[in-house]
């Protein structure tokens, strides 16, 4: 499949998963950007975010200690009855829950196209090079929404990316999940588009209750360099984290640029994730 990357967690805890090198730093790269770097063309052949998402914070009561106790399995359990289970459904699910410019923060606005052409499927061929390809019969709907911060100030411009994609039963999104993390491990080095590819990829999932993941079925996150001929070739921080909640993936995807820090940019991509989880939980939950 494509595009899957995004690392879970929750409150406090999740910027340190998303992080993956720690849970705090600076730096003046970027990070992650879809399957295909965030660019206004990115709804035609590249790559797009293939699930995963960020969630709240959903511990347990602290103990007398003051520490909390691990949960046994994750907090947010979808009603059945509410999982969708037609294309129209899923596509009206999907268009609700992927973030747009007012999840990633303040400055960032929709970039043209703002969302992804209908039945667009990128896909990882065997030498490494993303194409575009067929919607699998499992996939009810997916969509992604592109959006930036305008350079200005000396700073360029930084370009995000995320992806909502409904399966048509838990298994199928287990097995989303499964092929992106094989994708870094087969292609380390990828071509997103003519002029644009990321390096040095390094994939990492995590199921619910290790590491970082407190509150989804399971994450991934993948970290790596980006360059391109719109930044000179310089390399910059790349992101794709993932996140699936029952049979519904999301991921958020940054691409780096100058004068944007690392915090910053994390920041962004944690308050796109968690943000996508939550209307996935308000839309999805069960009543009571």
């Amino acid at each position: 499949m494509a595009y899957g990357r995004a690392v879970r967690a929750v409150g406090g805890v999740l910027a340190c998963g998303l992080l993956m090198t720690g849970c705090s730093g600076s730096g003046s790269g970027a990070a992650g950007s879809p399957r295909a770097a965030p660019s206004a063309t990115d709804a035609g052949t590249s790559a797009s975010a293939r699930t995963g998402t960020g969630t709240s914070a959903r511990t347990g009561t602290g103990t007398s200690t003051g520490v909390s106790p691990r949960p046994s399995g994750p907090a947010f359990t979808p009603d059945p009855a509410k999982v969708p289970r037609t294309a129209e459904a899923a596509r009206e699910l999907a268009r609700a829950v992927v973030a747009g410019p007012e999840l990633w923060g303040p400055g960032f606005v929709a970039r043209t196209p703002a969302l992804s052409a209908p039945g667009h499927w990128p896909v990882l061929d065997e030498r490494c090079v993303w194409q575009g390809g067929t919607v699998p019969a499992g996939v009810l709907h997916s969509v992604t929404s592109y959006s930036e911060r305008p350079a200005g100030a000396g700073r360029g411009t930084l370009r995000v990316a995320a992806t909502v994609t409904v399966h048509r039963d838990v298994r199928r999104a287990e097995w989303e999940m499964a092929e992106t993390l094989e994708e870094a491990l087969r292609c380390p080095g990828q071509k997103l588009r003519e002029g644009e590819r990321v390096e040095g990829l390094m994939s990492i999932g995590h199921a619910f209750g290790s590491k970082y993941n407190l509150t989804a079925d399971d994450s991934i996150g993948e970290i790596g360099r980006y360059r391109g001929t719109e930044s000179g070739d310089r390399p910059y921080e790349y992101g794709w984290f993932q996140y699936r909640l029952g049979n519904v993936t999301v991921a958020a995807v940054t691409k780096g640029a100058d004068g944007h820090t690392q915090d910053e940019i994390n920041r962004a991509r944690v308050d796109a994730l968690v943000g996508m989880a939550r209307r996935i939980e308000t839309r999805l939950e069960t009543a009571g």
